[in-house]
C-alpha cells in the first residue's frame, strides 16, 4: 500500500511533461524568431545527450538496430523539414517558419511513447491496488532506456533536432530569395 503523497508527485511529473510537450508543439507552428545562440546551445545539449546514449545503443543488437533506425528516420524527417522551412524578415529581425507537419510527427512519436509509458505505469499500479514504488521506478531515467523502442524514438528526436537546427543555422546564413515567404518577398521588392 502506498501513502497519499505519491499521487501529487505523479501529477507534478505529468504536468511538467504536458507543459514541455505544449512548448514543443507550439514551436511547430507559425513564425519563430531566429536565435542562433539558442540553436547552438540546443545542438550542443542534444549532441551531449547523444554521446551519453552511445553505451545504451551498443548494449545489444536490438538496441543497436533500433538506434540506427531511429537515427535514419530522424535524419530523413529533418532533411524533409529543412527543405521546406521558410524565412521572413520583419523589423530588421530574421524569423523562420518551420514545416509544421514534420515537427508535429516527430513530437507525436515521442508524446505517444510517453503516454504509453504513463498508461503502463498506471495499469501496473492499478493491478496492485494503487500506485506503488515500482510505478515510479518505471519512470526513472534509467528505466526509460530499458526498451529498444524508447531508445530508438529518443534517437529519432536527437537526430532530427541536431540536423534540423544545424540546417536552420546554415540556411539562415545562405539565404536566397526563394527561401522567403511570398508576402515577405513582395515587401522586400517594394520601396518604403
Amino acid at each position: 500500500m502506498t501513502g497519499g503523497n505519491e499521487i501529487p508527485g505523479l501529477w507534478a511529473v505529468a504536468a511538467l511533461v504536458a507543459y514541455a510537450m505544449y512548448r514543443r508543439l507550439r514551436r511547430n507552428f507559425g513564425r519563430q524568431q531566429l536565435r542562433p545562440a539558442r540553436l547552438g546551445l540546443r545542438i550542443a545539449v542534444l549532441g551531449a545527450v547523444g554521446l551519453a546514449m552511445m553505451p545504451v545503443a551498443l548494449r545489444s543488437a536490438a538496441f543497436l538496430w533500433t538506434s540506427l533506425a531511429g537515427i535514419g528516420l530522424g535524419l530523413c524527417l529533418a532533411v524533409w523539414a529543412a527543405r521546406r522551412m521558410r524565412f521572413e524578415r520583419l523589423d530588421g529581425r530574421l524569423y523562420f517558419i518551420p514545416h509544421a507537419y514534420t515537427g508535429i510527427a516527430v513530437s507525436a512519436l515521442f508524446l505517444g511513447r510517453i503516454i504509453y509509458r504513463f498508461a503502463g505505469m498506471a495499469a501496473g499500479g492499478s493491478a496492485a491496488g494503487g500506485l506503488n514504488s515500482n510505478s515510479y521506478a518505471s519512470m526513472s531515467p534509467g528505466a526509460m532506456v530499458q526498451s529498444p523502442l524508447t531508445v530508438g524514438l529518443l534517437w529519432v528526436l536527437i537526430a532530427y533536432y541536431v540536423y534540423y537546427y544545424a540546417a536552420l543555422l546554415w540556411k539562415s546564413r545562405h539565404l536566397a530569395r526563394a527561401d522567403f515567404e511570398p508576402a515577405t518577398e513582395v515587401a522586400l521588392r517594394s520601396p518604403k
